[in-house]
């Protein structure tokens, strides 16, 4: 078990926010490689990451936060993920829960909680479940036991960030069948076990394993709505997809940036291009430049999901939610494809030397071909084709 933080990080504006991503990027990088190949759990970066402030960065002013937007959130989150995306996807449903607070909270649960975050304390998740009918398709349940307190029992898959968090926000029914409500639950209380049971092939370290709930006891106070977040108009889904978004974007770039560092370090050339180095190779230059220019566009793509996020948090309304989450599965099917496409390719450019597996190149695409499938590309793009043809917008949920 991981010791977690205490200590209360600096308040960042936008600006300070990118830099200290930037180099905290850099110091994840180095290491990131080895900590995959040998599944070392980044406990020790975690901490990092909790101390540079960057975990409290969309804690609203109201409650002494920096309250940044979405688009300057995903820039953190692509550069986190460009030096470690299992890194960078651990504090994913952080922010997630930190916006669902926002959205249903009381007062008094967003004075205690924000205040938690500022203090460097880190949410997990226990939300999917396996073997259930579809990932909107829930078991877990919150029984009344006594007045205005409830008993938690379930099993979750997929929760990401919950061996290191400090809480663990879990989505059940409330009462049998019930509406969907989370329930706020720290990482050692009794009834909660966090297993550390995660096999991907990729994104190794985030230790996405299973939580199994067994009569955990949860006050009323520490339980906030979930289905009213899709009564109306809503973000929450557009915020959550752009932060994967970031994360495949970030995965794109740095394979991107490692291929070019072989080729222009350790590649030969190839005889029939005639030139001294391989980095020289015509052949070479144009695929580089062809996946340049798909992770341009989709970076491209992200920042402008990122800001029509914030429009439509600024100008809420069932046009302005749509376009936003229109805007985002853009995003979400171009980064995913280049970054699938960029780590694959990463080989053809560098030749057969990069695919020695001491050398570990091959996390980039075990990482995105991972991490990909956390949503279908196909039902972004099929969202786009529906408003294309007709204008229809999509679905008011938390996938896309």
């Amino acid at each position: 078990m991981t010791t977690l933080t205490t200590e209360r990080g600096p308040v960042l504006d936008a600006e300070t926010a990118v830099a200290t991503a930037a180099r905290v990027a850099e110091e994840l990088a180095d290491g990131a490689a080895d900590r995959d190949a040998q599944r070392i759990l980044p406990a020790r970066e975690l901490d990092t990451l909790s101390r540079s402030g960057l975990l409290g960065i969309t804690v609203p002013t109201a409650y002494d936060g920096p309250g940044l937007g979405a688009a300057t959130v995903a820039e953190v989150f692509r550069l986190l993920a460009a030096g470690d995306p299992s890194v960078a996807q651990i504090p994913h449903s952080h922010f997630v829960y930190v916006n669902a607070l926002r959205e249903q909270g009381t007062p008094e649960q967003q004075q205690f909680f924000f205040a938690e975050v500022l203090a460097g304390k880190r949410f997990g998740n226990a939300q999917s479940e396996v073997g259930t009918k579809h990932i909107r398709d829930f078991r877990t349940t919150l029984r009344p036991a006594g007045a205005d307190h409830w008993l938690l029992d379930g099993e979750k898959g997929y929760s990401t960030g919950a061996l290191f968090a400090d809480w663990i926000p879990v989505l059940a029914h409330l009462g049998e069948d019930g509406p969907m409500h989370v329930a706020w639950v720290e990482r050692g209380a009794d009834g909660v076990t966090v297993v550390d049971d995660w096999d991907g092939m990729g994104q190794r370290t985030t230790a996405s394993g299973t939580v199994r709930l067994a009569g955990a006891s949860v006050p009323g106070s520490r339980i906030t709505p979930f289905h009213l977040t899709f009564e109306g108009p809503q973000t929450y889904g557009a915020f959550a997809q752009l932060l994967h978004a970031a994360i495949d974007a970030g995965i794109a770039r740095a394979a991107l940036d490692e291929a070019a560092r072989f080729v222009t370090t350790r590649s030969r050339p190839y005889p029939d291009a005639g030139v001294e180095r391989a980095a020289e190779d015509p052949l070479v230059v144009q695929a580089f430049g062809e996946l340049e220019l798909a992770v341009r566009a989709a970076e491209a793509l992200l920042a402008e999901a990122g800001r029509a996020v914030e429009h439509a948090d600024r100008h809420l309304s069932a046009e302005s939610v749509g376009a936003a989450s229109l805007a985002v599965a853009a995003a979400r099917a171009s980064t995913a494809r280049a970054a699938v496409e960029v780590s694959s390719r990463l080989f053809e450019v560098a030749g057969t030397r990069s695919a020695l597996a001491s050398l570990n190149l091959d996390r980039h695409w075990r990482n995105a071909r991972t991490h990909t499938l956390h949503d279908p590309v196909a039902w972004k793009v099929q969202h786009l084709g529906r408003y294309a043809v007709d204008g229809t917008l999509p679905p008011n949920h938390g996938q896309i």
